[in-house]
């Protein structure tokens, strides 16, 4: 005897292709996990964004051996949790109010550079980086160049193109976590370290200004460490180490600067801090 609650299967037939046509379309245009969970507080994971940041300093490459982890389980690089990018902009408001109120304390100045640490500092220059890893390192690095093994594949942009499993793509998601991961250590160096350390280091002469420029250069071999290793969890990728090139331009520019006698602390704070002034 049928049971009356089993359904029965579809009939395949025109009806059947054009459902499915539409049901593939709607995945194609269906809004990014990512940006689904902007406002799920509950379902973010701050504890593991926590880990996150004290191994970025201490042991980096434990962070991207978790991420590779997550892939395993959930088949995309990408984490679509925005956990990490809400405390760090936390952290660099809390900064951004240190560094107005003790060098520009008004009211303008505190806003301007909230704006600047937070939207221009980190979220656009994360996405303008991320942006350029995914249509560079995909393209340089990536399957189906010249010289290097495997077949071209198509590039999804927050995960493999049409929900295909197993699929080895360098997904945009993904660039931008490496991109805000990277930022963090020079955060620690730049924003902090420096705001601290500040009245000892922002003199013209050669003890600060080597000091000085050591900060920096630590900033820039950090963030030049975490893109490779971000990059380098990636199997499919080839060739990765040039991405520790640009190792070799922050030594030669903080050589030069420490032989010359320029501070990047001066140079730095007016740059990057809207004209800071101790």
């Amino acid at each position: 005897m049928s049971n009356p609650r089993i359904a029965t299967p579809r009939q395949h037939g025109p009806g059947h292709f054009g459902a499915t046509t539409a049901d593939r379309r709607r995945g194609d245009i269906r809004m990014p996990r990512f940006f689904k969970r902007l406002f799920k507080f509950p379902q973010m994971d701050f504890e593991m964004a926590v880990w996150e940041m004290t191994h970025l300093l201490i042991a980096p490459k434990k962070v991207f051996k978790s991420i590779y982890y997550h892939k395993q389980t959930r088949n995309t690089w990408h984490r679509p949790d925005p956990s990490f990018t809400y405390l760090l902009s936390f952290f660099l408001l809390l900064t951004s109010f240190a560094w107005s109120l003790a060098y520009t304390p008004s009211l303008a100045s505190v806003v301007k550079l909230a704006l600047m640490f937070v939207v221009v500092h980190f979220l656009a220059g994360s996405l303008l980086v991320s942006t350029l890893a995914y249509y560079l390192i995909g393209r340089l690095l990536g399957p189906g160049i010249a010289g290097l093994p495997g077949r071209r594949r198509q590039a999804g942009l927050f995960g493999p193109p049409g929900g295909s499993r197993g699929a080895e793509v360098l997904e945009f998601g993904y660039c931008f976590d490496v991109s805000i991961r990277a930022f963090f250590p020079p955060y620690v160096l730049l924003y902090i370290i420096q705001y601290i350390l500040m009245p000892v280091i922002n003199h013209q002469n050669r003890a600060s200004t080597f000091f000085a420029n050591l900060l920096y250069l630590a900033a820039g071999i950090y963030w030049s460490l975490i893109t490779f290793l971000g990059y380098n969890a990636l199997h499919f990728l080839h060739h990765t180490q040039f991405l520790l090139s640009p190792m070799i331009a922050w030594i030669v520019i903080w050589l030069v600067c420490t032989v010359l006698g320029i501070n990047l602390t001066t140079v730095g704070t007016q740059w990057l801090f809207l004209g800071v002034r101790s």
